[in-house]
């Protein structure tokens, strides 16, 4: 292993492994920082064939590429510790454009290059359902998951031009969800939710699963998305836009996850 070039991925959780499962599987060797991280996310990295490291010192002098994805909330944090890395930094985070124009301009002081990404999306796993797309890539990026199951999509856009496409894409699936939550307990509130139900069924048949689906969402990934939607509302605002749509879903999922959110360096 001494001497030998890896990609990083910092820090893998169920998206990130996926990610580096993909790049493992096209022959690359891909390292991670195991330092401080769950037990799920040891085995899930182990199970994925990526290389563990210690120090994350290390590991950036062995890499060439550095992909952060990690929760919203620490993308900056990520950023900051890669000081001094003259590499390309894959920022593959949920994050207004603000924030990724900060994270670049962090990464880039200290010499690296920086290429904006967003993730639309389930984990890959399977072909055809997980695209990333990427702006400021040459195509250096894109061609180390060619024949993987993530599609790469280069736009002609320069960053943060990914992550508006990622926050516009998520303002409508997450806050739609985040509205049917708060609907069935404003319903509820009243003591018409039956009622609700009944009309549904009749005028908007497909709103009941929808609803169904909304909820385990919000109550398995309620943290990560407060943080998110938080974001949404910060792309809008920044183009004179109400901001108050990413707000309000930001409020309903920090009040319906199971969990509270992790450090950044810890599960993720």
């Amino acid at each position: 292993m001494i001497g030998k070039r890896v990609l990083a991925v910092l820090h893998p959780g169920a998206m990130g492994v996926a990610v580096a499962t993909c790049l493992v599987g096209r022959g690359h060797e891909v390292g991670w920082l195991r330092t401080g991280r769950s037990e799920a996310t040891l085995r899930r990295a182990e199970q994925a064939g990526l290389t563990p490291f210690d120090d994350l010192a290390e590991l950036l002098a062995r890499s060439d590429i550095v992909f952060s994805i990690c929760p919203p909330h620490g993308a900056l944090e990520v950023a900051r510790a890669l000081a001094g890395f003259r590499g390309i930094v894959v920022n593959a985070n949920a994050i207004s454009p603000e924030t990724s124009v900060l994270i670049g301009h962090t990464v880039t002081g200290g010499g690296a290059r920086y290429v904006d990404g967003g993730i639309i999306g389930p984990p890959p796993i399977t072909a055809g359902t997980t695209r990333l797309y990427l702006a400021g890539d040459d195509g250096e990026v894109a061609s180390l998951f060619v024949g993987s199951a993530l599609e790469v999509v280069r736009l002609n856009n320069a960053p943060p031009a990914a992550s508006a496409l990622k926050m516009t894409y998520a303002a409508w699936t997450k806050t739609t969800a985040a509205l049917l939550v708060s609907i069935r307990r404003t319903a509820a509130a009243y003591g018409v939710d039956d009622d609700l139900l009944d009309e549904w069924a009749i005028s908007q048949p497909h709103l009941a699963g929808a609803w169904l689906q909304a909820r385990t969402q919000t109550h398995e990934k309620g943290w990560r998305w407060s943080y998110e939607l938080a974001e949404v509302g910060r792309t809008f605002a920044a183009v004179g836009q109400p901001e108050g749509f990413g707000a309000a879903a930001s409020e309903v999922f920090a009040t319906s996850s199971n969990e509270d959110p992790p450090g950044v360096g810890g599960r993720c």
